[in-house]
């Protein structure tokens, strides 16, 4: 049986929930995050907003003086968790074997519906309309719209799904894979990230029909990475999808209008995040055996102390007590903060039994 394989990508989801939700934003600047005059980063940006030079995690003031008549909409991530679990169902009843990889992303294997064809290409092409249906469903549906990319691996999919946004449909085939990469740039792939790629281009590995023409000189340069990197480049991928849901971990933050070190106001930013994860994990009947508290201060120094458990914590009263003691006790608020985060991690099923830590947990809340 040929692969086939979808790698399905909303785009540009945050922002276009809000065009959608709010007929007024369509065809504007949409950034999603914090107001220009607080501090925090942005979360999302519209097509219109991005033409600006807007994007994630980009500082909001900055995003402000770049785009003074942007519509700054604060995020609502219930409602996009929602619409995600939406759209997942509409890939779920093609197939159940669906790997989501985030909120606005998924790899499907579509190779059991096109089983019948007599080579790969043909299978491949066979898939096209049942691509040209999930995109035509989440439109009608649910008034949004979704980039695929349709390959014999998750590779490949992910580099056509990307490849004519918003809306696109993209498929590499097996006879045009080699050609299609060859003028890619070698940060295209999966995995080579901002100094491997410095690292490849100074030793003149610009595109990937570099490594393609000069994969033996590789071992030298990045060692036994250059294995990988030889099978991307000719368009190899074996990974299978991972199909396992399992959640594992949960996480909450608080970026601050100035820093602070005032204990109540830290406190209350606990008690706030606390509550959020205590109610995730109620709705999710999980039990968390790791709590991580994070700190970022004014110069952007970011650390992180966790404490491991020997039975799951589940209340918000307990996520707040252990968080304390781990900012008291690792001596985290020696000045001011600029942000403040907890998680959970080591998600298992919750247990009735009062919460035994592997130490003697100090209740000094810091």
């Amino acid at each position: 049986m040929h692969r086939v394989i979808f790698h399905v990508d909303m785009d540009a989801f945050f922002a276009s929930v809000e065009q959608r939700d709010h007929p007024e934003y369509r065809g504007k600047p949409v950034i999603v995050g914090s107001p220009p005059d607080r501090r925090g980063v942005i979360c999302a940006a519209s097509y219109e907003a991005r033409r600006f030079g807007i994007h994630s995690a980009m500082p909001s003031r900055t995003a402000g003086k770049l785009c003074p008549e942007g519509i700054f909409v604060r995020p609502r991530m219930d409602a996009y968790r929602e619409e995600s679990r939406a759209i997942m169902a509409i890939f779920e009843s093609l197939t159940s074997l669906v790997q989501q990889v985030s909120v606005d992303e998924a790899y499907l294997d579509l190779s059991l519906a096109c089983r019948n064809q007599p080579d790969q290409d043909s299978a491949l092409r066979a898939a096209l309309p049942l691509a040209r249906d999930i995109k035509g469903r989440i439109r009608s549906e649910r008034g949004l719209s979704a980039s695929i990319g349709v390959a014999a691996n998750k590779f490949l999919a992910k580099l056509g799904s990307d490849f004519q946004k918003p809306d696109g449909l993209t498929l590499i085939s097996e006879a045009g894979k080699i050609a299609f990469l060859r003028p890619l740039p070698v940060r295209s792939i999966h995995g080579v990230g901002p100094v491997t790629a410095q690292q490849l281009e100074s030793a003149g590995f610009r595109t990937i029909g570099d490594i393609q023409d000069r994969h033996g000189a590789l071992e030298e340069l990045v060692g036994s990475s250059s294995i990988n990197l030889k099978m991307r480049a000719f368009g190899e991928d074996d990974r299978p999808l991972e199909l396992d849901r399992e959640r594992k971990s949960i996480s909450a933050e608080h970026t601050f209008a100035e820093d602070t070190e005032q204990r109540a106001v830290l406190r209350e930013a606990l008690r706030e995040m606390a509550a959020d994860l205590a109610g995730t994990l109620s709705q999710q009947n999980l039990g968390a055996l790791t709590v991580q508290v994070k700190v970022r201060y004014g110069d952007f120094h970011t650390l992180t102390r966790q404490l491991r458990l020997e039975e799951p914590v589940v209340g918000a009263a307990e996520i707040y007590r252990l968080s304390c003691h781990l900012l008291a006790v690792h001596k985290l608020v020696n000045r001011p903060l600029r942000l403040l985060g907890i998680g959970a991690s080591t998600l298992v099923a919750p247990v009735t039994a009062q919460l035994r830590l592997a130490f003697e947990a100090d209740k000094t809340e810091g």
